[in-house]
């Protein structure tokens, strides 16, 4: 569901031209938080890092971003006073909840990397998150099942019903999350998961096979 022009323009009214006691991560978090769930992905609010620590939330987590609330899959953020509420004060970290629109491949970064590739191959760019922890996001259409290939390797997860994933600009200790393909990029369109779960198996081919063709080359050494 898409927000009305006026209720796009609603949700800025309470961001001043220049801002008193808003940092700019807690502005640029906002907005990009009302962007998502003008888009009708369901945003939440995150635990965020305070030196070793993850706050936000009652007590001080060792890990995270984790939602805020701990009822949080009762209160998907689609609705636009309630999104701009919540990075009003706090540059809480900007979750998507997955399994209602949004579902999320996760892999690490040689697998990320090496999906990347066959899909720019392809020519059909999909949505991808980095993590500064070396964690890729493929976003992908909701309601999907893991392929049995995907599910037997170590490190990959499948994000859906009732888990949830962070998006740009959350920061991590020593860094922040980040796109390496923007969803403009392919214009806000959610690809079907069998498509990326295919291009994340031929991507776990290639490295497979040049894996084995440097062991090769190794021995001839």
């Amino acid at each position: 569901m898409h927000w009305s022009a006026e209720r796009w323009q609603g949700a800025f009214r309470g961001v001043p031209a220049h801002p008193a006691g808003l940092t700019s991560s807690r502005i640029e978090l906002r907005v990009q938080a009302i962007g998502f769930a003008s888009r009708g992905w369901p945003v939440l609010p995150g635990t965020y890092p305070d030196e070793d620590r993850w706050i936000g939330r009652h007590g001080r987590q060792e890990h995270g971003p984790m939602p805020v609330h701990r009822d949080w899959q009762t209160r998907l953020g689609t609705n636009p006073d309630e999104v701009t509420a919540w990075w009003a004060e706090h540059p809480y970290s900007l979750l998507i909840a997955t399994g209602h629109t949004v579902d999320a491949l996760e892999v690490d970064a040689a697998l990320g990397r090496a999906g990347a590739s066959v899909l720019r191959a392809l020519g059909f760019p999909v949505p991808i998150v980095a993590t500064p922890r070396g964690r890729w996001y493929f976003l992908m259409a909701s309601g999907g099942e893991l392929a049995a290939e995907l599910a037997d390797v170590p490190g990959i997860r499948l994000h859906g019903k009732g888990s949830w994933v962070a998006m740009p600009p959350t920061a991590y200790p020593g860094g922040a999350v980040h796109w390496r393909v923007k969803p403009e990029v392919c214009a806000w369109r959610l690809p079907a998961p069998d498509f990326v779960q295919d291009a994340l198996r031929t991507g776990r081919e290639n490295l497979d096979n040049n894996a084995d063709v440097a062991e090769l080359l190794a021995a001839r050494r």
